[in-house]
């Protein structure tokens, strides 16, 4: 591991692919393999990364306090009580001021200086948000669904992120139905030729993710399989360690 940490954008052409579960549970797999990794929350006003976390109303203050000088990182950043080394920084309820790109560039040097990773939780869409997240990070992560409509807005948000250089920028099919894995195999590497990303992982649909995360409690204390599993091989992908993809058609 260098001395500076890795900033990760988690980004989707629309809602409701799975961002921040997977900012969520791939942030606590690789706390959980002994890595600091702050999970910042970049979508102001909608902010849910929180709930994600279970620790809504832990975090005072946020990301524009941090950035634009009215306190520190060390203060603002929460720290999760039941995984040691993950935290939190949370988005504004309402923006005050905009954070600018410098700002945002600004304070994602101070986190690499002190996190071995941040994945930043963008919102959906293509708008300033997203253009905050990405603009300053170091490697991107598109986050889609197998149905057709996903997988074209995923196309789209990658044509927005052409300043990636091959090798850092990927794709996580989540949210995979059983019922679909016929056609799964053919749809992704459609998606693969035609977006020209790397897959990084695919996520079943598991009743036991949106149970944790209705209660707060992270998935990867709770299960080892299922979305449990697939998050953890993201996670050591994410490391650079060569994982097989998960046999989906064996979860139960």
């Amino acid at each position: 591991m260098s001395n500076s940490g890795q900033c990760i954008a988690v980004v989707s052409g629309k809602g409701g692919t799975g961002k921040t579960s997977l900012v969520s549970c791939a942030g606590s797999a690789l706390a959980l393999a002994g890595r600091r990794v702050l999970c910042l929350d970049c979508d102001v006003g909608l902010r849910n990364l929180d709930l994600a976390l279970g620790l809504t109303d832990q975090a005072m203050m946020d990301f524009s306090d941090v950035a634009q000088g009215r306190c520190s990182l060390e203060s603002a950043a929460v720290e999760h009580p039941k995984v040691p080394g993950l935290f939190l920084l949370t988005a504004p309820v309402r923006s005050r001021r905009s954070v600018t790109p410098e700002e945002m560039k600004a304070l994602l040097a101070d986190v690499r200086r002190q996190f071995d990773y941040c994945l930043l939780d963008a919102p959906a869409g293509l708008g300033s948000g997203f253009q905050l997240a990405a603009g300053g990070a170091d490697r991107c992560v598109v986050v889609t669904t197998a149905d057709a409509s996903s997988l074209r807005d995923a196309q789209h948000t990658v044509m927005e992120l052409s300043r990636f250089p091959a090798g850092e920028l990927h794709l996580v099919v989540n949210r995979v139905r059983r019922k679909m894995l016929r056609q799964l195999h053919a749809t992704i590497d459609d998606a693969i030729d035609r977006a020209g990303l790397p897959l990084l992982g695919v996520v079943p649909e598991d009743d036991a993710l949106p149970l944790c995360l209705n209660q707060g409690a992270p998935l990867l204390l709770h299960s080892s399989q299922g979305a449990a599993l697939a998050y953890r091989n993201i996670a050591k992908r994410i490391q650079g360690e060569k994982v097989p993809l998960a046999r989906i058609k064996r979860i139960k």
